[in-house]
């Protein structure tokens, strides 16, 4: 589906942008995400800005939604940006926030930037537990919507699935309370959610944040190392170094990555075309990580 750009958004709402921020001089449509709508830096007479924005009949509309009430909950020391303006106009959500000088973190084994994003998510439990949004949906929708995949997955026997009794039996018994808590966590931490700038490393898109326990944050990074090129069990040492981790139980952590796994895997086979290499890696990784925990026990 191609990337919706500025100009595919009706003209009284870019007029309405312009109201507030000026003039467009410039606009540079960005593409890449996975998350449907559209995304500028956008170069008006009073600075540059970050302007995303979605259509209100998109299925990604709640998400954009789930942002916005996120940002306004965020603590000062929650290193964040803020939303700048956000507005609902002519059946489109628009969120506005400062266009931040950076590049994506790099998680690659011996990266100058792994202690930073350590120190970051080390700062973020701190600043978010207990959740400074007390309304927050709980985690466990999050979950359930990659049980959903998972189950599909497991159940289609038309396709190739390696340790489908494995996972099967790991995730009979999963229970939900396993993830609950009062922590707010970001739930989709990964490089292209993390900016390295001189304030720091700053954590973007929090359309998934929900309320549930600290370590999910910490156990989300873990694939995500694994794809960089850490081993599985460097990866776990490199989040073990998180307080919230100490409290992560160790078969909770283990079906999550078994959901984790399903669910890119699901993707890969009949997700968008465009994104299922992507999703290969992650679920190499996701694989990776349940087999080194699996040996673990």
């Amino acid at each position: 589906m191609p990337r919706v750009t500025w100009t595919d958004l009706p003209e009284t709402t870019r007029t309405a942008v312009q109201a507030v921020f000026g003039e467009a001089k410039r606009v540079d449509d960005l593409a890449g995400g996975l998350m449907p709508g559209m995304a500028c830096r956008l170069h008006a007479d009073n600075g540059i800005v970050f302007l995303k924005a979605v259509r209100a009949d998109s299925p990604a509309f709640r998400l954009y939604v789930n942002e916005t009430r996120v940002n306004a909950a965020l603590p000062n020391d929650a290193p964040s940006p803020r939303l700048l303006w956000t507005a609902e106009l002519n059946g489109w959500l628009l969120l506005v926030f400062p266009c931040l000088e950076g590049r994506t973190v790099d998680l690659s084994p011996a990266s100058p930037d792994l202690p930073a994003v350590l120190d970051t998510l080390a700062l973020l439990g701190k600043a978010l537990t207990p959740s400074p949004w007390p309304t927050a949906p709980a985690v466990a929708a999050n979950i359930t919507a990659l049980q959903e995949k998972a189950h599909r997955l497991l159940t289609r026997h038309d396709v190739g699935l390696p340790g489908r009794d494995l996972f099967a039996d790991l995730l009979s018994g999963l229970d939900l309370d396993e993830f609950a808590g009062g922590s707010l966590v970001h739930y989709d931490i990964h490089a292209g959610n993390l900016l390295v700038t001189e304030q720091g490393v700053q954590v973007l898109d929090w359309a998934f944040a929900a309320a549930g326990a600290p370590w999910i944050d910490a156990a989300m990074l873990v694939p995500r190392l694994i794809e960089a090129g850490h081993s599985p069990a460097i990866a776990e040492d490199l989040v073990s170094r998180l307080p919230a981790w100490d409290s992560a139980p160790s078969d909770a952590v283990t079906r999550l990555a078994a959901l984790w796994t399903l669910f890119r895997h699901y993707k890969a086979l009949f997700g968008p075309a465009d994104a299922r290499e992507a999703r290969v890696r992650a679920t190499t990784a996701g694989r990776a990580w349940v087999e080194h925990r699996m040996a673990l026990r």
